[in-house]
C-alpha cells in the first residue's frame, strides 16, 4: 500500500508538471501569433494594403514545412516539423554557376610555328573540348521550393521577415504541444486506472473486515 502511494504521488506531480508545462507553451504560442500579425500589419502600412495580401500568393503553392509523427513507448505519439529545404540550398557554395554568353567550342593557343606545333595545337584543341563538355549545364534547375517572401518583391521590409519567423516558431510550437497533450492525456488515463485500483483495494479490505 504504502508503495503503490508513492508511485501514485509522483504520478500526480508528473501530472502537474506536464499541465504547468503545457500552459507556458500556449502561452507563448498566443505571443508568437499576436506577434505575426503585428509584423504583417506593420509591412502593410510601410508597403500598402494591396502590396501584402493573397492577391500575391503564387499560383502553385507548396508546402514548405512537413509534419512527422513517431510512435513512442507506453502509448505515446511525438509530432514534429521538418524545416524547408531552400534555406540549406541558397547558402550552399558548392552550387553549380550558371554561365551566361556564348561559349566557344575550343580555345586555341596561339605560339610561334615552329616544328611540331601543328601536332600541339591539335592537342591543346581536344583538351579544352573535353573540359567544356565537363562544365555543367547553363540553364539550372529551377528550386521547386522557393522562399515565400519573394512572392511580395525582393526587397521586402523587415517586419514581413520577422512575420515570416514568427509562424515558423509557431508551427514548431504546435509540434510540441501537440505531443504534450498526448502525454498529458495519457497520463490522465493511467491515474484514473490507479484511482480504480486503490478504490477496489480498499473495498476488498472493507469486505474483509465485515467477514
Amino acid at each position: 500500500m504504502d508503495e503503490s502511494a508513492q508511485l501514485l504521488d509522483e504520478k500526480i506531480l508528473t501530472f502537474m508538471d506536464q499541465l504547468e508545462l503545457l500552459e507556458e507553451k500556449r502561452a507563448r504560442l498566443n505571443t508568437l501569433i499576436e506577434q505575426g500579425w503585428f509584423f504583417i500589419s506593420k509591412a502593410r502600412y510601410s508597403m500598402g494594403n494591396k502590396q501584402v495580401s493573397a492577391l500575391q500568393y503564387a499560383s502553385e503553392i507548396k508546402p514548405q514545412v512537413s509534419l512527422h509523427v513517431r510512435t513512442l513507448a507506453h502509448d505515446n505519439v511525438e509530432f514534429s516539423s521538418e524545416s524547408p529545404k531552400y534555406n540549406s540550398e541558397c547558402h550552399n557554395t558548392n552550387a553549380p554557376v550558371e554561365v551566361i554568353g556564348p561559349q566557344e567550342e575550343g580555345i586555341r593557343r596561339r605560339i610561334k610555328p615552329t616544328k611540331g606545333s601543328g601536332e600541339m595545337e591539335a592537342v591543346e584543341e581536344l583538351s579544352h573540348k573535353k573540359s567544356h563538355e565537363d562544365l555543367p549545364a547553363s540553364k539550372t534547375e529551377e528550386n521547386p521550393q522557393q522562399n515565400p517572401l519573394h512572392w511580395f518583391g525582393i526587397l521586402v521590409p523587415q517586419s514581413l521577415k520577422q512575420a515570416q519567423m514568427s509562424f515558423k516558431q509557431v508551427i514548431e510550437l504546435s509540434a510540441e504541444i501537440a505531443t504534450l497533450q498526448v502525454q498529458i492525456l495519457n497520463t490522465r488515463q493511467e491515474l484514473m486506472r490507479r484511482f480504480q485500483e486503490k478504490d477496489e483495494r480498499k473495498k476488498k479490505k472493507g469486505d474483509l473486515r465485515g467477514c
